[in-house]
């Protein structure tokens, strides 16, 4: 088992290199070159700028049961045809049963936005939200074994 953190952004970095490291798990961040992200403990990978270019990185280097921590729904949907586990920084893990129904609001909320009209944004992280991610971190970690 290996942690891929999509570095770009990722607001519980810290949180999953020091779980990662209580259960003597790798932890590989990829970030492109806009952004420089360096974590005693973490192994990082920096990609070329591009659109997606971090996410094809891992998506290319996930095997069976990585956990993958991102808020990319394409990028989990390719971690879940790999067998791997894709979390959400807020700790909603991706599976089979939802990620045909967050692509498509995705697609639905880029085509409202097309056409000239504004979605609210996310709501302003909380304490809660990272308490949220890492009981779920621990809980994909406990379930396979470790």
């Amino acid at each position: 088992m290996a942690i891929f953190i999509d570095g770009d952004g990722c607001p519980v970095t810290e949180i999953t290199v020091l779980t990662a490291k209580k259960y003597k798990i790798p932890v590989t961040i990829v970030c492109d070159t806009c952004h420089v992200i360096e974590k005693e403990g973490a192994k990082t990978v920096t990609v070329d700028k591009g659109n997606d270019f971090a996410d094809y990185y891992i998506a290319n280097l996930v095997g069976e049961g990585d956990i993958v921590v991102t808020g990319d729904y394409p990028l989990a949907s390719m971690v879940l045809a790999k067998k791997g586990v894709p979390i959400s920084h807020n700790g909603m893990i991706f599976s089979e049963n939802n990620i045909d129904s967050l692509l498509l609001r995705r697609h639905i909320a880029k085509k409202i936005r097309r056409s000239g009209k504004r979605l609210k944004g996310p709501s302003k992280r909380t304490k809660e939200d990272d308490e949220n991610f890492l009981k779920a971190l621990e809980m994909i970690i406990k379930k396979s074994g470790y």
